[in-house]
């Protein structure tokens, strides 16, 4: 079977495209907003430590090394509050310590500092870009990359040979997802991961207005509301709804986050 070359080419745009994006971004609200990349930097840094390393962990020992946990979370009901909660627990705890940590840094700089620190959102859109960039890459753009590299090796009938210390039953899975990408495919993919990047920003400007004000209440909100943001990717992941109400949920979504962020940096924010 064989990839179609536009196919293969949707794929190949679509994977640029996202990767671009919180750089093109980043560059262009840099010079009105004041972006500094130190933000980012703790952005991605949160995203790889407690996304990838602190949350896969925790799914790895409850979803299958442990037989308790994973008999009681086959349960499709169990498995779905337990795989957003422990996304949004994982992520969020990890934001509202990089964003005390930021503070903390700006307060020991200088007090002039703390107080511009405070009074924009500009850092929080820049620890977004970072730790949903992060997401964007590591989840997205590296796993994309690998599919359409298995796509060039079948086109040339490599792929068997490339895979061969995998099991006949993963090979043979490997090439039914080839065979059923599509252009649309390569939509979905950019759809996802665009209203993940936006869903990132929204909730890091949300956090970062709770932690600069003190509000106690801030983790337990943004754990609730990234947990109901995952809520429709388990849902499919557990076969309970179809991929298209998903994206179509996502993409509703993503437009409703995006306009309440472009209605908040709209205007620049002016620096001391």
């Amino acid at each position: 079977m064989v990839v179609a070359p536009l196919t293969l080419s949707s794929l190949a745009v679509a994977t640029l495209f996202v990767a671009a994006l919180p750089f093109l971004i980043y560059r262009r609200l840099r010079r009105p907003l004041a972006l500094k990349p130190r933000d980012a930097i703790t952005g991605i840094a949160v995203f790889a430590l407690f996304a990838m390393v602190i949350e896969r962990a925790l799914n790895d020992y409850l979803l299958h090394r442990n037989a308790a946990t994973a008999t009681f979370l086959s349960n499709p009901l169990a498995f779905v509050v337990y795989g957003a909660l422990a996304a949004g627990i994982c992520e969020e705890v990890g934001r509202f310590i990089g964003m005390r940590l930021m503070l903390k840094r700006a307060a020991a700089k200088s007090p002039a500092a703390t107080h511009a620190t405070r009074a924009d959102d500009g850092t929080a859109l820049t620890y977004g870009l970072g730790h949903g960039g992060a997401e964007a890459w590591l989840v997205g753009v590296l796993v994309q990359i690998q599919w359409i590299l298995f796509a060039v090796f079948e086109n040339r009938g490599e792929l068997d040979g490339y895979l061969s210390n995998l099991p006949a039953d993963s090979l043979m899975r490997i090439h039914l997802i080839l065979a059923s990408l599509t252009p649309q495919t390569a939509g979905i993919f950019a759809l996802e991961r665009v209203a993940a990047l936006v869903f990132q920003i929204g909730l890091s400007v949300l956090m970062w207005r709770g932690v600069r004000a003190g509000w106690r209440a801030i983790l337990p909100l943004a754990i609730v509301l990234h947990a109901l943001v995952d809520v429709p990717a388990v849902l499919f992941q557990a076969q309970l709804v179809p991929l298209a109400a998903v994206d179509a949920v996502y993409a509703l979504g993503a437009l409703i986050v995006a306009g309440l962020l472009f209605r908040t940096f709209r205007r620049p924010v002016a620096v001391a």
